[in-house]
């Protein structure tokens, strides 16, 4: 399958006083139509800087930015990195669309909801006020809204939390964008509202055959709707592989930690939940080696204290399953089976 984006060896770093914050590190992946690819992990990994990058979204007075985001159109393969400010605005919102995480300070709250959804559909489409009004209400009827006639002129502060989630959804899809960038769609939300929100994405992904890439730190939202998992830490991909590698057949310390501290159906009762002792470095001065070692239980295990003057590379370790991790496949595998 072709993929619509590969993103090329990325690198997102931010000067500042107290130094270079290294927010993402030689991040690689692609993402095909139809498809989900989930990224994971704690606050401050770099999962929602290198979807900024993607969306063109970072100030280059203020940012460094290398590698390559390559998006396959009809009209021509074009890299956001390299493309000028223009060339990016006419894909953004169009081919690539994005829901942000807080769908109150996203939307304003001086301008109609139906105001803001014309406006993505103006900028891109030819046609008129009430053209774009009509495909304002068809979008809004089509994420579950109800009454949309009426409630296309109310304001953000009139709907609920998982309707203002809507609006935000029906903003992204106007276009019939071909990827969709869902940073934290649920949070805030209760599980009720979650599910169903989780569910409209899952019915707007097949009406529109769009690419999906979904950023959380909810494992059981991943559990139920991704194809594939790229598990972040410290601005660098630690694993990445289908949801079943993954959830069961884990090759990384860190993606073991996250997985034993959520409760799980298919283990049995009565096993105690674990954290990841310690918190995550400081972007700005990352430990020798493995970015993981000073929470990782494990590198006493790995010979010649390589955890702690080298950086892994990315190794196969099955059929698309890699990992950043000096411990070798089968010690890997015997950890995930123990629990660890």
């Amino acid at each position: 399958m072709k993929p619509f984006i590969e993103v090329k060896h990325l690198s997102v770093s931010f000067p500042t006083d107290a130094g270079l914050v290294r927010a993402t590190d030689d991040i690689s992946f692609t993402v095909a139509r139809g498809e989900t690819l989930a990224i994971v992990g704690e606050s401050g990994s770099g999962k929602s800087v290198s979807s900024m990058a993607i969306m063109g979204l970072h100030n280059p007075k203020r940012t460094l930015i290398s590698g390559e985001v390559i998006v396959h159109r009809e009209e021509g393969d074009i890299d956001i990195i390299t493309a000028s400010p223009e060339d990016v605005r006419k894909i953004r919102g169009k081919s690539i669309s994005m829901i942000f995480q807080d769908p109150m300070s996203s939307l304003h709250p001086y301008y109609t909801v139906g105001n803001q959804i014309t406006e993505g559909w103006l900028l891109h489409n030819e046609g008129g006020k009430q053209e774009a009004r009509k495909r304002a209400i068809e979008m809004l009827d089509l994420v579950g809204i109800p009454d949309a006639v009426k409630r296309v002129d109310e304001y953000p502060h009139q709907f609920s939390g998982g309707m203002r989630q809507r609006v935000m959804i029906a903003m992204a899809l106007v276009n019939n964008p071909s990827l969709l960038i869902a940073d934290e769609p649920t949070t805030a939300l209760d599980v009720t509202v979650q599910s169903q929100i989780l569910n409209l994405l899952k019915d707007m992904q097949k009406e529109f055959n769009m690419a999906v890439i979904l950023i959380t730190h909810d494992l059981g939202v991943v559990a139920e709707v991704a194809d594939r998992i790229n598990v972040m830490y410290a601005g660098r991909l630690v694993e990445e592989g289908s949801v079943d590698e993954i959830f069961h057949h884990s090759q990384h310390p860190y993606t073991l930690g996250l997985l034993s501290s959520i409760p799980r159906v298919d283990e049995k009762h009565g096993k105690r939940l674990s954290t990841i002792p310690g918190q995550p470095p400081s972007l700005i001065s990352l430990p020798e080696g493995c970015a993981f070692n000073p929470r990782c239980e494990f590198a006493s295990r790995v010979p010649g204290n390589l955890c702690f003057t080298t950086k892994p590379e990315s190794i196969v370790r099955s059929d698309g399953h890699r990992s950043r991790c000096h411990l070798d496949t089968q010690t890997l595998l015997t950890i995930s089976k123990e629990g660890k």
